[in-house]
């Protein structure tokens, strides 16, 4: 499965394994911008923080629904209850029957509850939904969530918008190793390094929002995320040379003139 040239899931195929967020840009035509630089085709928009009410101006007025794919997500949401509400209003309207489940445990970390989210994956799951999980680096829970029907499973690399990069490379490989599903990592990336690093791995994909529109120049930045997606990418399917503690001469002593 992660050999393959395309991100699947839920019976969807993408060719970009990049998915950004639309939240924190400057302005509306920021967004776009860097919608169009960063090359993603699946974008996710907060429900909670969206104008459903399409007379009046809203951020969806601003996202081509013919060229991106809505991943409504859960954001802001503290229990299964709400989160489950959520998404099932944004089914209703006509978002997506896909879903980006969060379920926060913690105001200020936004580390995700994860006893909250694994029964809520359950419901959404029975109710037809395909589910995105937002949780932490968790190889116990990553295989529960699977187990409970999750289409992929999103492990942070760190906390939401902190920028830190990937904090426990080590647990994402586990996790790697655990589930059949795809792994996308969602949460602090801060730069292109942070999301080659990932795709290094071996992960199908990565989310990222703050990154991109946090940057002083965020569609340059949603450019860089684009090519360190795809380089880190290209790196995990040539398949790296192993570490050594000591040199390895790269022209061999073997056939030459003394």
């Amino acid at each position: 499965m992660r050999n393959g040239a395309t991100l699947k899931f839920g019976g969807r195929e993408f060719h970009s394994r990049l998915i950004v967020g639309t939240g924190k840009y400057p302005d509306y035509h920021t967004m776009q911008r860097a919608l169009e630089a960063s090359g993603a085709e699946l974008v996710t928009v907060a429900v909670r923080r969206v104008n459903l009410d399409r007379t009046q101006e809203s951020l969806l007025d601003y996202i081509d629904l013919k060229r991106y794919t809505l991943l409504p997500n859960t954001a802001g949401c503290y229990t299964a209850e709400e989160a489950v509400k959520y998404s099932r209003l944004a089914r209703e309207v006509g978002m997506s029957e896909m879903v980006k489940l969060e379920v926060i445990g913690d105001q200020r970390t936004l580390f995700p509850d994860n006893e909250e989210l694994l029964r809520a994956t359950r419901i959404l799951v029975k109710e037809g939904f395909i589910v995105l999980p937002y949780t932490n680096d968790d190889p116990v829970m990553a295989k529960k969530l699977e187990d409970a029907g999750a289409a992929v499973v999103m492990p942070l690399g760190a906390p939401i918008g902190s920028g830190l990069g990937i904090r426990n490379p080590h647990n994402i490989l586990i996790i790697l190793q655990s589930v059949q599903v795809p792994v996308i990592v969602d949460a602090g990336v801060g730069t292109a390094s942070d999301a080659a690093i990932a795709m290094e791995l071996g992960c199908d994909g990565v989310l990222m929002n703050t990154g991109i529109a946090g940057a002083k120049d965020p569609v340059m930045m949603a450019e860089a995320m684009r090519k360190a997606v795809e380089a880190g990418r290209q790196a995990y399917l040539a398949g790296r040379i192993p570490k050594k503690l000591y040199a390895t001469a790269s022209t061999t002593m073997e056939g030459m003139i003394e």
